[in-house]
């Protein structure tokens, strides 16, 4: 079975974190959730979540495509530099690297947004054009394999588009 990276830390925006974990689960995928460390995090509204595995324990190799959920936890995960190689490596093999809302300050730690297209919540655009991405501001921005959306009411788009690009390969 194919496998899905969740990224989580505390204060992830819960909806962002949940919906994935299930639609990935019912397109037939296994979903690891990841944090820093193997833990148990609490959501932003309140939501709590099981890290099943740590980023010292993993290989980018066994992943068919990483997702970083919004909330404030991007900002606790970027200054992880496994988290950001990790991030990287995914990029690196041309998969499908997902991010949404404050998701892509990741993204940007990894060092992945130079020359690409890139959406997220309106707060973080100067982030994204500093790390030399062109900011859409569309609800679902794709290039390549980069996979952004601003919130969580672009998540039924994104899902969409993620499903579709894992089908193609």
């Amino acid at each position: 079975m194919q496998k899905i990276a969740l990224l989580v830390e505390e204060t992830v925006e819960d909806i962002e974190f949940l919906y994935p974990y299930y639609r990935f689960q019912e397109a037939g995928y296994d979903v690891d959730v990841i944090s820093q460390t193997q833990k148990e995090v609490r959501g932003k509204k309140g939501g709590t979540f099981k890290a099943d595995k740590s980023i010292k324990s993993i290989q980018s190799d066994d992943y068919e495509l990483v997702f970083v959920p919004g909330g404030y936890a991007p900002d606790k995960l970027r200054t992880n530099p496994q988290i950001t190689a990790f991030v990287k490596e995914i990029n690196e093999r041309k998969k499908p690297v997902a991010a949404i809302c404050h998701g892509p300050w990741v993204l940007a730690s990894a060092g992945v947004c130079q020359n690409r297209k890139m959406t997220a919540f309106p707060s973080i655009q100067d982030d994204l054009v500093n790390a030399g991405a062109t900011y859409t501001g569309d609800p679902v921005t794709v290039d390549d394999n980069l996979i952004t959306a601003t919130d969580p009411s672009a998540l039924p788009q994104m899902f969409r588009t993620i499903l579709s690009v894992l089908k193609q390969g």
